[in-house]
């Protein structure tokens, strides 16, 4: 049987995987490279986590994620009429998966034997490295340097996760917390338009 972990994992595949696939339908990419593009979003992020970390990156260990990507693939071509039509599936998805991956960062972090501001730091990598992919790859200036609060979601997130951890809480509710925070941060942000100041050129 998966794990919780695991089948975290996996959501966030399909989660991001689908972001990824219909910003590049609106495209108008083909199917192999609305493929590409899913496939970069959902496994971009755990790959320059896994690089930093020094192991093998997940997806190569086994062929699931490259599986799961191709059946968000599918889901996006059977349903596409239907995902057109709510403006706000491009967000949904790409903010549930910026919660689970940012979990799952932290945890493999840690699970590695590395301290938590590093685990704080590669939750924030997994979570979002796979959106700025994503983005440069469909020909877009990154979400994470152009809108609302993106990045620093994961971090909070993090940081729930290791609160709650020094509280004692069970490792369960940690990870609901701890994702919870990050969908809860983003969707404010998107909601009431916040963002960090911006740098003034002139």
């Amino acid at each position: 049987m998966p794990t919780f972990i695991q089948i975290i994992e996996f959501l966030g595949t399909f989660a991001f995987a689908t972001s990824g696939i219909r910003l590049a339908s609106a495209k108008n990419f083909d199917w192999f490279g609305a493929y590409v593009v899913g496939l970069a979003t959902a496994i971009g992020g755990g790959t320059v986590r896994d690089l930093l970390l020094d192991v093998t990156p997940f997806w190569m260990t086994a062929p699931i994620f490259l599986i799961c990507s191709g059946l968000a693939l599918l889901w996006v071509i059977l349903f596409s009429k239907s995902l057109v039509h709510l403006n706000n599936t491009f967000f949904m998805f790409d903010t549930i998966g910026l919660a689970l991956f940012t979990v799952v960062g932290v945890e493999k972090t840690l699970a590695l034997g590395y301290p938590f501001w590093i685990a704080i730091i590669m939750g924030g990598i997994t979570g979002s490295a796979g959106g700025v992919l994503r983005d440069i790859l469909i020909n877009e200036i990154p979400l994470i340097f152009r809108k609302e609060i993106y990045a620093l979601a994961c971090v909070i997130g993090g940081i729930v996760y290791w609160g709650c951890s020094m509280f004692g809480f069970n490792l369960l509710v940690v990870q609901i917390l701890s994702g919870a925070s990050v969908l809860v941060v983003r969707l404010f942000a998107v909601k009431f338009q916040l963002g960090l100041p911006k740098l003034n050129g002139e």
